[in-house]
């Protein structure tokens, strides 16, 4: 697990940011996640732990770019049902959005990497990221294909040893293994419920909400993940990130 505090802008003093700079750090990567429940076994903060971890490990695989503090709170308000769930509006999520990228670009930042980590995130993310990048200097990249991001979670399970599929993931095998991996101790494994297993529409989860869907707040059966499993996916995704982040810089 990457722990190396040398890619987390907020660790860092603002003379080392300064001489990061100057030496030819020119990237920051912005995950965007959540406080909102995942089930009875994992905390609220859960997509802001994986953003945590996969905004770090992206950085360390460029070795040229520091992860800053991931965004939260996100769009959970499909989530409220659930007690501790703290949700702000899509307008609020994109200004403050806009706000990070406006003042990682007055640095010299010259390229900002979003994110989410959170399903509900994507859609404002994809819509001001172009605004952002009409506005500023620094080349915005978004990361915000919400099914490329389920498809490397369910590539990094199939890694991890786990022949669990999960078409739409929420709290299930996939997030319970990246707890697992950033830390166990998080994981309620006394409280790991099977949820809802069968076809789920997206489109009622978010008009409806997710205990329209699922008493317990979980989709799938987080029983199947494991912290090898949750490794596997977190390295899946940093690296594809990663590669998509050069190939970006690359083309400007």
């Amino acid at each position: 697990m990457t722990t190396n505090p040398n890619f987390e802008l907020a660790e860092h003093s603002w003379p080392d940011v300064k001489t990061a700079l100057d030496d030819g750090t020119r990237t920051a990567v912005v995950a965007v996640g959540s406080v909102e429940q995942h089930g009875p076994h994992l905390p609220l903060i859960m997509d802001t732990l994986a953003g945590d971890e996969l905004a770090k490990r992206i950085a360390e695989k460029l070795g040229d770019a520091l992860a800053a503090p991931t965004i939260r709170p996100g769009c959970s308000g499909h989530h409220m049902e659930f007690p501790g769930t703290i949700t702000i509006p899509a307008t609020v999520l994109m200004d403050l959005i806009s706000a990070y990228c406006e003042s990682l670009d007055e640095h010299g930042f010259e390229h900002v990497v979003l994110v989410p980590t959170h399903g509900g995130n994507f859609a404002p993310v994809n819509t001001v990221a172009p605004e952002i990048a009409r506005d500023i200097d620094a080349n915005v990249i978004a990361l915000a294909d919400l099914g490329d991001l389920m498809e490397l979670q369910n590539e990094g399970l199939r890694k991890g040893g786990v022949e669990y599929q999960e078409d739409v993931i929420h709290a299930g095998a996939a997030e319970t293994a990246i707890v697992l991996a950033i830390d166990e101790g998080l994981v309620g494994t006394d409280e790991l419920e099977v949820g809802h297993e069968e076809e789920v529409s997206v489109s009622r989860l978010l008009s409806e909400g997710f205990r329209s869907i699922t008493e317990n707040g979980v989709l799938g059966d987080p029983r199947e993940g494991t912290a090898d499993a949750g490794e596997e996916i977190l390295d899946t995704i940093a690296t594809a990130y990663a590669e998509r982040i050069e190939a970006e810089r690359d083309a400007i």
